[in-house]
């Protein structure tokens, strides 16, 4: 049975979307096309219909994830206007951030599956992440352009590796550590 074309781009973009969680639960190759569709609740046949490869598919939803992600820093930064740098901090480099597998930053959770995938998948992840790096210069007050670019990298790079550590150790004070070393380290950095 035929869909309309309304009804073939709402499953698209619902493909799209399941796609990006379950990449960022599974990674890029732990999740098949056929569980994936099935998550979606489509037939693995309809998948070529809406997408060229699955490398397609991973370059949209990583696009898709990295939006997602903005968009909660976007959120973050409307809450607390007054201190938007430590609003996106409370919640980045929070213990229910680092547990959100399935919805939290899909630079922690695919960094390392998108380092060795297409060059799409890496466009989709670069320009995520000069959007993250231009939200983050905007909340620093500097007057060089080099210095507040610097320091956006480092509060970045600092965030995501101190998730990306407190998910891989079975202790749970030292993963606690590291988010709270991390925000020390970039109030000392942004005050510096």
């Amino acid at each position: 049975m035929r869909v309309s074309r309304i009804q073939a781009e709402e499953n698209r973009q619902n493909v799209i979307n399941v796609a990006s969680r379950l990449f960022r639960s599974h990674g890029f190759d732990g999740i098949g096309l056929k569980d994936l569709m099935e998550a979606a609740g489509l037939t693995q046949g309809a998948f070529y219909k809406q997408f060229a490869s699955k490398e397609d598919l991973a370059a949209q939803a990583s696009a898709r994830a990295l939006e997602s992600a903005t968009l909660r820093w976007s959120a973050a930064i409307a809450a607390e206007p007054e201190d938007s740098l430590g609003a996106i901090m409370a919640f980045y480099l929070s213990t229910d951030h680092r547990d959100e597998k399935m919805d939290g930053c899909p630079i922690v959770a695919l960094g390392s599956d998108a380092a060795r995938q297409s060059s799409d998948v890496k466009a989709s992840f670069e320009a995520g992440i000069k959007v993250h790096l231009d939200i983050l210069g905007r909340l620093i007050t500097e007057t060089d352009d080099e210095q507040i670019k610097g320091k956006a990298m480092a509060i970045l790079s600092t965030m995501v590796g101190a998730v990306t550590l407190s998910r891989v150790v079975n202790d749970p004070d030292l993963a606690q550590a590291f988010l709270d070393t991390a925000s020390r380290q970039i109030r000392d950095a942004v005050a510096a």
